[in-house]
């Protein structure tokens, strides 16, 4: 995967030279390459803002600069992902579509955002990280590049690694536990150590719809529950979050 970020900024994203996304790079599995825009601009003094027409506060980035960026990308089928408060929310099903891609681009705003001509004709992809703002777009860039990647074949190690993840089912995930069984009287459920598989996943999905209950009872509408789940979820619907 060849993923190209966009920004004023290409030395926040040293963050991105460390654990799995650096192995990923090191073993040729993505290629990381950042585009400083402002290199682009014809503007005598480097500019690559101005004032809104009709008034208003705040700048925004001028069409020039990131059209011209774009055009010398080498050519090639492309997702261009613009990070915007006003975008789609980023969720897991988007990193896994993501992944599948052999191409992305990131434009990485600031100030007021960007030249509504820049999302009408260059973008394919209007994605918000949550429901705040921030000062630019290089943090959410990170964010979705790192749960990305991730998810690429063999850039875990294990192939399965990530596929009982939060929100990969639809769940959370259910509570990890590993050695030692007893530390300082808190210990591990027995039937983690029963080496009963059957039981050990039954109690894994459990867990994970008890958490998701309680924690985020919003995604169980889009899960696909068997029988086994509803009565099961029915069974604790009383509880209380303790």
């Amino acid at each position: 995967m060849n993923i190209t970020v966009m920004t004023l900024f290409p030395e926040m994203f040293t963050a991105l030279n460390h654990s799995i996304v650096a192995r990923a790079q090191e073993e040729k599995r993505i290629e990381l390459n950042y585009v400083n825009f402002r290199d682009y601009s014809t503007n005598r003094h480097g500019r690559v803002d101005d004032s809104p027409y009709g008034g208003g506060a705040g700048m925004l980035l001028t069409p020039q600069p990131i059209f011209d960026a774009v055009a010398a990308l080498p050519e090639a089928k492309r997702r261009i992902i613009v990070l915007t408060p006003t975008g789609r929310r980023f969720d897991q099903r988007l990193a896994e579509e993501w992944s599948q891609e052999k191409e992305l681009v990131f434009l990485c705003g600031h100030y007021e955002g960007f030249d509504q001509r820049i999302h009408d004709e260059l973008v394919t992809d209007e994605v918000s990280l949550g429901d705040f703002v921030l000062t630019g777009g290089e943090l959410a860039a990170m964010t979705m590049i790192d749960a990305t990647v991730r998810l690429l074949p063999d850039v875990l190690g294990k192939s399965a690694s990530h596929e009982d993840d939060s929100f990969s089912t639809g769940l959370l995930e259910y509570p990890h536990y590993t050695r030692p069984a007893n530390f300082r009287g808190l210990t591990v459920p027995d039937v983690l150590l029963s080496g009963n598989h059957a039981r050990i996943e039954t109690w894994r999905r459990q867990q994970a719809l008890k958490r998701t209950l309680e924690r985020r009872p919003d995604l169980l509408d889009q899960v696909t529950l068997s029988d086994a789940d509803r009565r099961y979820l029915q069974s604790i619907s009383g509880l209380s979050n303790d």
